[in-house]
């Protein structure tokens, strides 16, 4: 299944993290002419990453 932008609005906490210029600049460009913020694109690739990681079992084949 591939990544799929969503505009989606959930209860949330505020976080503080730092990222690279280069970085940003990439997700605003990917962001641009969805309707999705840039948290909103932060929150749906951490949980879709999460939910495409390897079990520690994957990791030894």
């Amino acid at each position: 299944m591939s990544f799929q932008l969503k505009s989606d609005k959930k209860e949330s906490e505020t976080k503080t993290i730092r990222f690279p210029i280069s970085l940003i600049m990439q997700i605003e460009t990917a962001i641009e002419h969805h309707n999705v913020t840039f948290s909103g694109f932060v929150v749906q690739a951490c949980e879709y990453a999460l939910g495409h990681m390897g079990t520690k079992e994957d990791d030894s084949i």
